[in-house]
């Protein structure tokens, strides 16, 4: 399908379950007039909005399926991050906090930061500091942020995050920002249904940790670059996601001994503001 055909495929099925479209915006967490450019071919329906809409509508399991293949056609999709900027990182977030929302499984592999759903405050803006907002977007964006973490807190998702040690030592904040921010990444790995776990440098390697992705119910994946936010929905592409997630969390410490690795690290922290 095309995106003429995707997005009168949509309107028909929206149409043919009674639902007015504002009220299949708003459960799709989108504006009206997006959906209408979409429904419209205005605009181009990547998997996320066909899967949102979809949901919306409340289609049949065979029905979402066919559809969401059709949308899967383009194989992968980039977002450029000025893109981004220009229409607000805070959209953003509620993006994917509605893509959250939706899923029952996620895993996160990072070797450079800390996963957004486990940063401090503190790390969020320093993270964010990058982009050049204004103090308005920067704090709404921050806040989007903050309110996705809610989802740490859903006992019926498993969430699973695999970092590297060096995530832990890499010093985006002052040392005893980067104790606090470890305190949570401790806190929160107590959680029954948060599984966090971290790969030792000193542990032999296999594989090359090239850049951070997230696998969400085996359906999608997202990968952040330097220019832009690529999303991949090919079940043979995302099946080499899950091989390589699987990879690093088997050489993964976990439990009591991961929270013994980042209360050292922790600790060194400390002792440097001791000392300071």
């Amino acid at each position: 399908m095309n995106r003429a055909q995707i997005g009168a495929a949509l309107r028909a099925l929206r149409v043919a379950s009674g639902k007015e479209a504002k009220a299949v915006a708003r459960s799709a967490l989108m504006s009206p007039s997006k959906l209408s450019k979409i429904e419209n071919a205005k605009m181009t329906a990547d998997a996320t909005d066909v899967e949102r809409i979809l949901t919306a509508i409340g289609v049949s399991d065979e029905v979402k399926a066919e559809y969401a293949e059709a949308a899967r056609a383009s194989v992968t999709e980039t977002t450029a991050w000025r893109l981004l900027r220009r229409t607000g990182f805070h959209k953003g977030q509620q993006a994917v906090r509605a893509l959250e929302a939706q899923m029952s499984t996620l895993r996160l592999f990072q070797p450079s930061l800390v996963p957004g759903l486990l940063q401090t405050p503190e790390y969020i803006r320093a993270v964010l500091h990058r982009h050049r907002l204004s103090e308005d977007a920067l704090s709404r964006t921050i806040n989007g942020r903050l309110e996705r973490q809610a989802v740490l807190y859903d006992n019926t998702k498993s969430l699973r995050f695999v970092i590297t040690e060096p995530v832990l030592r890499w010093r985006i904040v002052p040392p005893q920002m980067m104790a606090a921010q470890i305190d949570r990444i401790v806190s929160l790995s107590r959680l029954p249904h948060v599984d966090i776990r971290v790969v030792p440098l000193e542990i032999e390697q296999h594989d090359i940790a090239n850049h951070s992705f997230v696998i969400r119910d085996d359906r999608m994946v997202t990968v952040e670059t330097i220019h832009a936010e690529v999303v991949v929905t090919d079940p043979r592409d995302v099946g080499l996601y899950i091989k390589k997630f699987d990879g690093f969390e088997q050489s993964a410490v976990s439990g009591d001994d991961m929270r013994s690795l980042a209360e050292g690290i922790r600790d060194g922290f400390l002792r440097e503001r001791e000392t300071g």
